[in-house]
């Protein structure tokens, strides 16, 4: 198991992003929690097989319909363990 923290940028708060990553996450049986941040952007904490959240990082590079994605940045780290599900906060 790995660990994938995610920093997105555009236009993701208010357009369904988080739901739609958690609903996302949970079909490819990755764990973690997303969460609005103050300056606009969204931070993303995923743990799972790496073959899984590479593809979920790929998804974050677009998001939902309504979002507009300028920039994500990834940062990849070993697994803690410490979620149980997929969190929206």
């Amino acid at each position: 198991m790995q660990r994938c923290e995610l920093s997105i940028f555009g236009r993701v708060q208010g357009v369904l992003f988080r739901q739609t990553a958690r609903r996302h996450a949970e079909k490819l049986g990755l764990v973690g929690r997303a969460r609005n941040e103050d300056d606009g952007s969204l931070s993303l904490v995923v743990e799972g097989e790496p073959g899984a959240l590479h593809e979920f990082a790929n998804w974050c590079r677009t998001g939902p319909p309504l979002a507009r994605v300028d920039d994500v940045a990834v940062e990849e780290k070993g697994a803690t363990g410490e979620f149980r599900d997929f969190r929206v906060l």
